[in-house]
């Protein structure tokens, strides 16, 4: 087989894994914010602002990860 199938190959599970990864994190993240602002509902707009700050922090790397996938297929 050639060995740039197996790249292509690598290339989608590893783009798979960091989108669902993504998603996980992201969906936990607001989870626990949203237990915390109705536990707490004077701390809403701290709770909203450290969810939103640590997101972006999760969308940066998948980003990134992404980015090496793509990187890695097309080499």
């Amino acid at each position: 087989m050639d060995p740039l199938l197996f790249a292509y190959l690598a290339a989608g599970f590893g783009a798979a894994l960091t989108v669902i990864g993504a998603g996980f994190g992201i969906g936990k993240l607001a989870s626990a914010a949203m237990e915390a602002s109705s536990r707490q509902p004077e701390a809403l707009g701290d709770i909203r602002t450290s969810m939103i700050i640590a997101a972006a922090l999760i969308e940066g790397v998948s980003l990134f990860a992404l980015v090496i996938c793509i990187l890695l297929a097309l080499k």
